[in-house]
């Protein structure tokens, strides 16, 4: 593997603002702990004891206490957690802040693409949750029962998503741009018995209907009995009686009806509903609280199976201890509800006792300022957003940002995909003004959160990680398992953490083969990381991603870095292909900066600045330009799509991709195509 020589100077390190009063610093005191890096340490040397000293800190309630905080008699791939307690998590996210101050204070701000802004406070909130529970129940859905989570980020998802987890159910949140193939092989893989949708999202101003795709997708599973639709955009769809229902009715708001079939403005007979049950079902800490389907590079997708115990209180340590989410914050993270930010972003923020923030809508409508005004109008304190989102936005220059006080941010954050530095740079210096650190953050679906992660009490430099999150004995290996430092090599774990997915759903062999194969005992995340003289960490793509040419290995994002450095390249993919005298040559798919236009000179150049960059046997075997990159609705780039679209190979599962068009178009730009 390649020494690693990425780097570069530190730019932000902590004030006493940011150290006082932080959930690091109490935490620290509490336990007698002098530092961050003792705290890691002991942490990692004693997982049971860090894990059950965060549940005090977050003031975890059981119904029944716990005789054990960890077993691992399974071995660690199969580590349970709680053993023996009972506990549901929405008890400790909506529950226990009744009769507190918190109860009154805002725990979700939303608003929508044309303007409309609500807010829900924790008493509220608690109180739609327990309504809609009460017609889930009536419905007969109850304990064990999956239920699907396919609608924009609207409040009423938040409430479904808590109100199936109230009813002991199994939340399965699917992506709201999913066509109903994608849907329904998720549905039908967790036998789900109902599906929350809505009649239509509002994109760039215009309706898009919804409910016939949700419909498409429910014709293909056998299992779903109902449908509970969200008025949106109030546009005509199609109603299947005795199957379909109003969100409204169900959730007894008033005495609206559900209309009959085929008329979405005729009577039905009304819903007899039950009075608001306000008891939580009784659930053991690991009872399946939460199925996420993430894509494989072939066969079907892997549904990663989450606990009441696990994911939530993994997705409230990382913000805790990593973003440092106070009461006080307003966390907004640009995500959707079927990637695990979405979730994530829920359970932690309540958990906390914080404020979240729902956009439904584009980041750059009706203008290339819609993300800023948001942080004004909502005074958002930490922002979410991934590196592509960033890159697409500082095209537009400083302007946008500064017709807007920001000022009210005190971090940042980040996931998605690795940094470049001048997208870094440019987020750190014209958004946060050079005063508001960065929170990378890189882990994934079956972490439950982060891996590695940045925090407020250690210093930052461009595109890097403080280290890994608090509890992850997180490492960086070389191909015989053992640890490097200062080049580049795999990402592993080697112990488990509260987090961890209990494995994927009914395919336990997958599983095991996707991370515990490797070597005994390790997870292997499938990153490439490294971490530099300073001690700071980088994650450099995925592993899978892998380019050899002439012997040397090197990760994509090396590439990339380089390309975008040059004003006229906005985003770049590089991938290798065969070539039979370097084993493995590149090529590399470019995305230009508006006002650039493709042209044999520019390519020229562009691959002239990798041979001085990289050396000469680096030099692209071809540059192509592209209108887009292939990406998931959470901006990663799928290179391994770049990969098999130009070499004409099987391209396995595409439901998480956004933009499918952008396949055709690579295909056609293969040699063979064009021969």
């Amino acid at each position: 593997m390649a020494e690693f020589e990425f780097g570069g100077d530190i730019v932000w390190r902590p004030t006493a603002e940011y150290v006082e009063g932080s959930h690091l610093q109490r935490f620290m005191r509490q336990h007698g702990i002098a530092g961050w890096h003792e705290l890691h340490r002991r942490s990692v040397d004693d997982i049971a004891w860090f894990t059950e000293a965060m549940l005090h800190y977050l003031d975890i309630r059981f119904d029944q206490p716990y005789s054990q905080i960890l077993d691992l008699s399974r071995g660690k791939a199969w580590a349970r957690w709680c053993v023996g307690g009972q506990m549901n998590i929405v008890h400790n996210c909506l529950d226990k802040w009744l009769g507190t101050p918190t109860e009154h204070a805002i725990a979700l701000r939303y608003e929508s693409e044309d303007g409309h802004v609500q807010t829900l406070t924790y008493g509220e909130l608690h109180a739609e949750v327990c309504r809609m529970a009460a017609g889930l129940r009536s419905l007969g859905l109850g304990k064990g029962d999956a239920i699907g989570l396919f609608m924009p980020m609207i409040p009423e998802i938040a409430i479904a998503l808590l109100a199936i987890a109230r009813i002991g159910g199994v939340i399965l949140p699917l992506f709201s741009g999913y066509g109903a193939g994608a849907a329904a092989t998720r549905l039908a893989d967790a036998e789900a018995k109902a599906l929350f949708t809505v009649d239509g999202v509002l994109r760039r101003g215009r309706p898009v209907a919804m409910k016939p795709v949700a419909d498409e997708a429910v014709a293909q599973v056998a299992a779903i009995q109902h449908v509970i639709v969200t008025r949106r955009t109030g546009q005509d769809i199609p109603w299947t009686a005795g199957r379909d229902l109003w969100w409204d009715a169900l959730a007894g708001a008033r005495p609206e009806t559900a209309p009959s079939d085929g008329d979405s403005q005729s009577p039905n007979h009304p819903i007899t509903l039950p009075p608001c049950h306000p008891v939580t079902e009784s659930t053991a800490a690991e009872d399946l609280l939460m199925l996420i389907y993430t894509s494989g590079t072939t066969g079907r997708p892997k549904g990663a199976v989450h606990t009441h115990c696990g994911f939530p209180l993994k997705a409230a340590m990382d913000m805790a201890l990593g973003l440092d989410l106070r009461q006080e914050d307003v966390l907004y993270w640009m995500t959707d509800m079927g990637w695990m930010m979405g979730p994530w972003e829920v359970f932690g923020t309540l958990i906390l006792g914080s404020s979240m923030v729902f956009y439904d809508g584009a980041p750059d409508y009706p203008d290339v300022d819609r993300l800023w005004g948001l942080v004004e109008r909502h005074k958002i304190t930490a922002l979410g957003v991934s590196p592509t989102l960033i890159r697409s936005l500082m095209q537009h220059g400083d302007e946008p940002v500064r017709r807007h006080d920001l000022s009210s941010l005190r971090t940042m954050a980040s996931t998605g995909e690795p940094w470049n530095p001048a997208p870094w740079l440019w987020l750190f210096n014209i958004v946060g003004g050079g005063r508001c650190p960065i929170i990378n953050y890189s882990g994934g679906t079956e972490i439950s959160g982060g891996i590695v992660m940045g925090n407020v009490l250690l210093p930052l430099k461009p595109c890097a990680f403080s280290g890994p999150n608090v509890g992850m004995a997180a490492d960086v290996v070389d191909e015989n398992g053992n640890s490097v430092r200062g080049q580049v090599g795999e990402l592993v774990v080697r112990e488990p953490w509260i987090g961890m997915t209990r494995g994927f759903w009914r395919d336990p062999e997958r599983y095991i083969e996707t991370y515990w194969s490797k070597w005994p005992d390790v997870w292997v995340h499938g990153d490439w990381a490294a971490v530099d003289a300073d001690g700071l960490w980088y994650i450099l793509g995925r592993s899978d991603d892998t380019i050899k040419v002439a012997g040397k290995r090197l990760g994509p994002a090396e590439v990339e870095t380089v390309l975008v450095s040059h004003p006229a390249v906005v985003e770049a993919g590089a991938i290798g292909v065969p070539d039979a005298i370097k084993g493995q040559a590149l090529v590399v798919f470019c995305v230009l900066t508006s006002g650039y236009a493709a042209s044999d000179s520019l390519a020229s150049e562009l691959r002239g600045l990798i041979a001085e960059d990289m050396g000469k046997p680096m030099t692209p075997k071809a540059i192509l330009f592209v209108p887009d990159l292939p990406k998931t609705r959470n901006a990663k780039v799928m290179r391994r799509v770049l990969r098999a679209a130009y070499l004409g190979e099987p391209i396995g599962d595409l439901s998480a991709l956004i933009n499918p068009e952008v396949v055709d178009q690579i295909d056609s730009m293969r040699p063979s195509s064009r021969a």
